[in-house]
């Protein structure tokens, strides 16, 4: 029990159940099971950018470009949907996830080929793709009653007592939680940001890797962008502002280390449902927006002090446990 509770994916459900506990008390039903599907389905994108922002971070790198990323897909998908209504909705879909790929691999490319540090690179990329919009659409919005009935309806249809989207983002985790454990390129992310020289002389492409996880980091920002406009049902250039701030936020929380090669997708998903309970919660208990910020961002601070904390302390029994180690074979030998 002792261990289990030292597990950090543990201590945050804990602490998210918590939270919802004490909500319950302060509004009464926060905690029924209507209202807590409510919030998941609400949370499901960004779990969906939390994973994408994850696979990055694992690599040593960072992608401050996957809202920026889903605005301009989010605002291409809606004017395609508004202009040519007949097009197939999986239309729709597989260029929401094409587009947004090929903006990660933009990202991946200047990271890997050129050597620039990636938080220079998507900086950069956030203000592009985000002025790609603006010209895109003019600064004009797309609004609910341009899209038709079924580019709407699908995300928010029910089955079997959750919408699509909340059943997108389950099987989005899934496919996430699969990739990163069990296929070759999911334990090079792991080596590459862990070891970097380690993973070169063990015959991992470090730079490749790289590569690949901002392309998937793009993919999953696409399809976001569709779920984001089909959800609120507009498209504007600033949607999702400061959603790359949140899926770093949920990962941080979730205990995924900004230096790399640390971190699951459990951790990400309760990292996201934190931020989700707390962005549900403190409006209705009366918070003012100014310091929900405030807690948030406190919140961010403790967490990486936590991690910080956690990584040197494991550092600590990994150099005495090879004392330890050394010590009993000298005794031996003598």
């Amino acid at each position: 029990m002792p261990r289990i509770l030292k597990r950090r994916e543990t201590l945050l459900a804990i602490i998210i159940a918590v939270m919802i506990a004490g909500f319950a008390t302060r509004a009464a039903g926060f905690a029924e099971p209507a209202n807590l599907a409510n919030i998941f389905n609400d949370t499901s994108i960004l779990i969906i950018l939390a994973l994408a922002q994850m696979t990055v971070i694992l690599t040593k790198s960072i992608d401050l470009s996957v809202a920026a990323n889903l605005a301009f897909t989010g605002m291409a998908v809606a004017m395609l949907n508004a202009a040519y209504p007949d097009l197939p909705l999986i239309v729709l879909v597989i260029t929401a996830i094409v587009m947004g790929a090929a903006l990660g691999a933009i990202n991946g490319y200047l990271v890997w080929a050129l050597e620039i540090p990636p938080i220079v690179v998507t900086l950069g990329t956030l203000t592009i793709y985000r002025g790609m919009a603006f010209v895109l659409s003019g600064g004009a919005w797309v609004n609910a009653h341009q899209f038709t009935p079924n580019f709407l309806s699908v995300p928010r249809t029910p089955l079997l007592g959750l919408p699509v989207l909340a059943w997108i983002g389950i099987a989005i985790v899934l496919i996430m939680y699969f990739v990163l454990r069990y296929t070759r390129f999911g334990r090079s992310t792991y080596a590459s940001g862990g070891n970097p020289v380690a993973a070169v002389y063990a015959g991992i492409d470090v730079g490749w890797t790289r590569f690949l996880a901002f392309v998937l980091s793009g993919s999953l920002a696409g399809l976001s962008g569709y779920l984001w406009v089909s959800r609120y049902a507009v498209a504007y250039v600033d949607i999702a502002s400061g959603f790359e701030l949140d899926s770093v936020a949920a990962c941080v929380i979730g205990g995924i280390s900004i230096a790399g090669g640390v971190g699951s997708v459990a951790g990400a998903v309760l990292g996201a449902l934190f931020l989700g309970v707390i962005k549900n919660a403190l409006p209705v208990i009366g918070i003012s927006p100014f310091t929900q910020m405030a807690i948030s961002g406190t919140v961010i601070i403790l967490a990486v002090v936590f991690n910080a904390r956690r990584e040197r302390n494991r550092g600590r029994i990994i150099l005495r446990d090879q004392a330890a180690k050394d010590t009993a074979s000298h005794g031996a030998s003598a």
